[in-house]
């Protein structure tokens, strides 16, 4: 069946208003990036914008971008080439060296979101803690502001900002006039107009301003030696072919020394732009209900930086405000992506001559505001209980260390914190997901009353401990101290590692521990359920046979699962009760059966004369689910497991018979499928009594019939009971 095509009409409109959302700001993070080399690198800062907005909105959606995704130049990549930028030429380099490395930077970068997507890292980028991410962000949005407040104010930056803020006399009047008015028509323009996207409002704002100065400043109607404009996009930094070759010829190929300077930042340029794309998806995903493929964004990401940074262009991502823009004004489509970036093209290639008259003060106001809507205020929110103290103060320390030492270490912080997060989290959380003991907890297998009452008894010398999460140097200290006060006492610890995700070399050298103390009063630790694999790809039994911790020598079990943890402790206890090894016996006579106690000699002998008798090897089925049947089976000796089928070929373990029960009730009493498997376990001997020759035992005995019936009434609400004990615990689990 052939596609449904989507209408053009929808994304033409989407792609048109986010271009009027993704040029000016385009602009501005281009400006801002190229002034740190000096105002007659305006221009070029501006023709690099132009040209990352308009190759990342065409390349990125043909090249594995989500629907609806606008590509642009953003905060995060203005804030880190910014400050590569300021720190290159702080150590000297010359402005062209400076400009080829910030473009092998983006290259580099781009490299790497190639391989985040190849590697299927989307997932993972997006598991960054998020006080973690926002704390990048608000670094961002302040990074931002102070670079752009003394290009509002026509003041030094850096160490001399305080004091030009406290010299309103320094202040450049005419440029903070336009740039409050861009800034005041950015944020107020929306209020009177939905159409216009508040950029543009904020650019319009500050070129009428401008416009309005030049009417009574004559110098302001001159583009040359005017440092308030951007001024010819021609001239230094021009992005010609010859000038683009002979940039690349200067970059290449880099030293040892060029790559130290430029592989953090790269790095750190890649995450950021990873992250804000990965972010803008969430959010797009949320609002038109679809799924985006993270992987493959990725690769179209890097595809579209890779080709930028070739041309000269300022990287980008994938924006949440022109994205937004995209969405409101009918962006259905990959199209609208490439219609923005058309769109970018042929505005610059119309308008290209116009931009040198753009004001950079008002570009400094759009950047300010796009700055304080950047920061999450919404972590302030984090400060007001105290269980989330600790993730304020994570991304504040984020802030702190890209302020005053930049984004290239606030990532080194950022990755610290998320692994401090991680531990945080693990610790806070308890490993031992539930204690018990063998009071309350009883395997599968019936037992006879006495040995009931003996486990009922002997119970509390058996501690059961259900882990969850990751054992590891953190946790493992968190449960020896939970264990430390039982281990003297204990003949059985049992650990359930279920729900254990992975185990390291700490935690086994904890678990030797454990069981060295129980091994001084001859107790034993029994480890059950553990994952098949860690992580690491290592097979778990085989992991705690390499690293010595099961071994002749150590009391240490490893066993299948929960059930048969607690039937070895079971059988450990009743053996010091003097009630083991009754697998060996002699098979019993009918009347030794414990649902016949109490029946007189004639009673037992007639329903064995009714019985007939059958013999199973180990391992040999005794009846199957689904088969039709009415037999009720009396455990002569051995022991019979009986199973639920579940789908996919599983089963379910329900209950292990011993010497002394029986089964097959509800046959016998409906006369019905089987509900389950039942399998011997060892070599066993029955009595089977059928349900027709029991009727006509009846007819002839009423007497018999009704203690019979009685009896397995009673016996039935037992199990109901234990039954529905067993219900409410996986439940509550």
């Amino acid at each position: 069946m052939e596609a449904r095509k989507e209408p053009l009409g929808p994304d033409v409109w989407g792609g048109l208003s986010a271009s009027l959302v993704a040029l000016p700001s385009a602009l501005a993070y281009g400006v801002s990036i190229y002034a740190v080399l000096g105002p007659a690198w305006s221009g070029a800062g501006a023709l690099s914008g132009l040209i990352g907005a308009a190759l990342l909105g065409l390349i990125a959606p043909l090249s594995g971008g989500a629907p609806r995704l606008v590509t642009a130049p953003c905060a995060p990549a203005a804030a880190v080439m910014g400050a590569l930028a300021a720190d290159l030429t702080a150590k000297g380099l010359t402005p062209d060296r400076v400009v080829g490395l910030m473009a092998l930077t983006a290259l580099f970068s781009a490299a790497f979101q190639l391989v985040y997507g190849a590697l299927r890292g989307g997932r993972l980028i997006k598991f960054i803690p998020y006080p973690v991410v926002t704390g990048y962000l608000s670094g961002v949005a302040v990074i931002i502001f102070l670079s752009q407040l003394p290009k509002l104010l026509g003041i030094h930056g850096g160490p001399d900002l305080a004091r030009g803020l406290l010299a309103p006399a320094s202040w450049n009047v005419p440029g903070l006039v336009v740039g409050l008015a861009a800034m005041a028509a950015m944020v107020l323009g929306p209020r009177l107009t939905a159409r216009l996207p508040s950029p543009i409002l904020g650019l319009a704002g500050g070129l009428a301003a401008y416009g309005t100065l030049a009417a009574f400043h004559p110098e302001l109607r001159l583009l040359e030696h005017n440092k308030l404009v951007v001024g010819p996009l021609a001239g230094a930094g021009a992005l010609s072919v010859s000038d683009l070759l002979a940039r690349w010829r200067a970059a290449l190929p880099p030293s040892i020394d060029d790559l130290r300077l430029i592989l953090t930042p790269a790095l750190t340029l890649s995450v950021l732009l990873s992250m804000d794309t990965l972010k803008t998806c969430v959010v797009v995903d949320a609002l038109t209900r679809s799924r985006h493929d993270s992987d493959k964004t990725l690769l179209g990401q890097g595809g579209a930086n890779l080709m930028t940074a070739l041309a000269g262009g300022v990287p980008g991502a994938g924006t949440m405000g022109a994205t937004l823009v995209n969405v409101s004004g009918g962006g259905l489509t990959l199209r609208s992506g490439v219609l923005c970036g058309a769109f970018s093209l042929l505005a610059f290639m119309a308008l290209g001559r116009l931009v040198a008259w753009v004001p950079v003060p008002a570009l400094a106001g759009i950047l300010l505001v796009v700055a304080a809507r950047m920061y999450d205020r919404k972590s302030l929110r984090l400060l007001r209980q105290r269980s989330t103290i600790v993730d304020f103060s994570v991304g504040a320390a984020v802030i702190v260390v890209a302020v005053l030492s930049g984004l290239i270490a606030a990532a080194g912080v950022g990755l610290g914190l998320s692994i401090l997060l991680f531990i945080h989290d693990q610790i806070s959380t308890s490993v031992i997901r539930r204690k018990s003991d063998g009071t309350t907890m009883f395997s599968k297998r019936r037992r006879l009353p006495d040995e009931r009452e003996a486990l009922e008894r002997l119970g509390a010398k058996t501690v059961v401990c259900e882990l969850q999460g990751n054992l590891f140097f953190g946790t493992t200290d968190q449960l020896f101290s939970e264990l430390e006060k039982d281990l003297p006492k204990a003949a059985f610890v049992i650990l359930d590692l279920r729900r254990v995700t992975s185990v390291d070399f700490t935690a086994t050298h904890m678990l030797k521990q454990i069981e060295d103390h129980l091994h001084e009063h001859g107790g034993s630790l029994i480890l059950c359920s553990p994952p098949k694999n860690l992580p690491s790809g290592f097979d778990t039994e085989k992991y705690f046979d390499e690293v010595g911790l099961v071994k002749a020598s150590r009391n240490v079990e490893v066993l299948p699962d929960l059930d048969d943890a607690l039937a070895r402790a079971e059988d450990g206890l009743l053996s010091e009760a003097g009630l083991g090894a009754r697998g060996d016996e002699a098979p019993l006579a009918l009347g030794g059966m414990d649902l016949l106690k109490g029946f007189s000699p004639e009673q037992t002998a007639a329903l064995e004369k009714a019985a007939t008798t059958a013999s199973f090897k180990a391992g040999q089925a005794v009846f199957k689910g689904s088969e039709v049947g009415d037999q009720l089976f009396f455990l002569r000796r051995g022991q019979v497991r009986i199973d639920l089928p579940l789908a996919g070929g599983r089963t379910y373990h329900v209950v292990t018979f011993g010497r002394g029960d029986f089964f097959g009730e509800v046959v016998f009493l409906d006369r019905g499928k089987r509900s389950a498997d039942a399998v011997a376990v060892v070599d066993s001997d029955f009595f089977v009594l059928s349900r027709a020759d029991f009727d006509r035992l009846a007819r002839e005995n009423a007497d018999l019939g009704v203690r019979v019936f009685a009896r397995l009434a009673k016996t039935l609400a037992v199990r109901l009971r234990q039954t529905d004990a067993e219900v409410r615990m996986l439940q509550e689990s």
